[in-house]
């Protein structure tokens, strides 16, 4: 029994010790690099960023309302009773392709989403009098779609939270919704707050049916959320969206746990000389470059905004975390008892073990394969010299475990 108390005692200490709370955001103002879990307080100053392009869209999307990179395919839509999709070339904006959803309506298509088979388009809009009781998410088949023998069906729903329908008058409601992500199992809304400028967090099934979408959290995004993009296996989520003065932004929300996603890193980045555009659309395939659109936007007799799709390169803000994302994830039991850090590292690296393994031989392999070198970690806390490496991304690999793998980031 003793040996036991002693033995856990030791696990304790080591997992006390491992597990540092903090922010462990390099890019952020309070970044603390001793920290190994992130509790969601990095602070950022202000940002922006301007599109790499920006092109006219036909007529025929006007009204460009949600936008989704599906394989070569960028799709969008309009809000009004248009029941088409649009497929667009990326480079020229013009419209390659339609695709039309036969068997159901548009009341306000504000957005559409994807997973591995399906695409669903968010008839949610509620902005005209906040009393909708018709909110519904459609559902079809890519490959229906394709073939253009589909059968669309709906998922309808109403917010758990919501008890007053009496009508508010345009733009005065916080039950708006024009974006949302779809998880394994799950659907995610952000609402369009106009009163609060706020955003609530509901979950709901990604089957048909009727269904209550549970209120999960609300956060202070102080602005009006449009659109939305997931990559769950990245842990990030970008929202869009703009102020009461139409001034777009991107909100980055990133290294979060679970569906958490204000528990993570949250960022919020203008969109630089895109005054008066409002951005409704957001889609990326690989977490760093973005395809923005907005609606066309008149305000006689000084504004006119045509509708247009916009590239953002997002590297500077996403490029290291997502380079820092473990390789495999499926092996929590070890990353528990290895802890490395700073990352990224300059000509120091501190690797930290549980006793047990004390005496395991570690590995540094450059993006070439070659091992760029070795040795043996032979106590609890290894300090590494690794001045002599290259700058460049490493993965780090340990003998006994060969599924593990961290990607390191050199520094000169």
């Amino acid at each position: 029994m003793k040996a036991l108390l002693i033995t856990f005692a030791v696990f304790l200490q080591f997992t006390l010790h491992a597990q540092v709370l903090g922010c462990t955001d390099p890019l952020s103002n309070n970044y603390n690099p001793q920290a190994t879990v992130n509790n969601g307080t990095c602070s950022y100053g202000p940002s922006s960023v301007a599109p790499v392009s920006s092109v006219n869209l036909p007529d025929a999307v006007n009204e460009t309302s949600g936008l989704v990179k599906w394989e070569e395919r960028l799709l969008t839509h309009n809000d009004n009773t248009d029941l088409k999709l649009y497929s667009l070339d990326s480079i020229s904006g013009a419209v390659v392709q339609t695709f039309t959803v036969t068997g159901t309506s548009n009341t306000d298509w504000e957005e559409v989403a994807q997973d591995g088979q399906y695409i669903y388009i968010g008839d949610f809009g509620n902005n005209g009098n906040g009393n909708r009781t018709n909110l519904r998410i459609i559902r079809v088949s890519k490959e229906e779609l394709l073939s253009g023998d589909l059968q669309a069906n709906s998922i309808h729903f109403s917010y758990s939270n919501q008890t007053n329908f009496t009508a508010t008058g345009g733009n005065n409601t916080d039950f708006d919704c024009e974006a949302f992500i779809i998880s394994n199992d799950s659907i995610y809304l952000f609402t369009k707050q106009w009163v609060s400028k706020k955003t609530s967090v509901y979950a709901l099934p990604k089957t048909p049916g009727t269904h209550v979408a549970q209120f999960k959290t609300t956060f202070d995004i102080s602005g009006l959320i449009t659109g939305a993009t997931y990559q769950e296996d990245k842990k990030l989520v970008v929202l869009t969206g703009y102020s009461t003065l139409l001034q777009p932004f991107f909100y980055l929300l990133y290294d979060f746990s679970g569906h958490s996603f204000f528990g993570g890193n949250k960022r919020k980045i203008s969109m630089s000389s895109m005054g008066f555009h409002q951005v409704e659309g957001i889609a990326t395939s690989n977490g760093l470059d973005y395809f923005a659109s907005n609606e066309n936007f008149v305000r006689a007799p000084l504004i006119n905004v045509s509708q247009k799709l916009h590239k953002f390169d997002l590297r500077p803000y996403l490029q290291e975390y997502l380079e820092n994302l473990p390789l495999a994830t499926s092996h929590n039991d070890i990353r528990n008892r290895i802890r490395v850090y700073p990352n990224p590292a300059g000509d120091h690296l501190y690797i930290e073990i549980e006793p047990s393994l004390v005496g395991i031989q570690y590995s540094f392999i450059d993006m070439n394969g070659r091992n760029a070198q070795s040795g043996i970690l032979n106590s609890e806390r290894n300090r590494l010299d690794i001045g002599r490496l290259q700058s460049g991304v490493y993965v780090i690999k340990v003998s006994e475990f060969p599924d593990y793998s961290y990607r390191l980031v050199k520094r000169d």
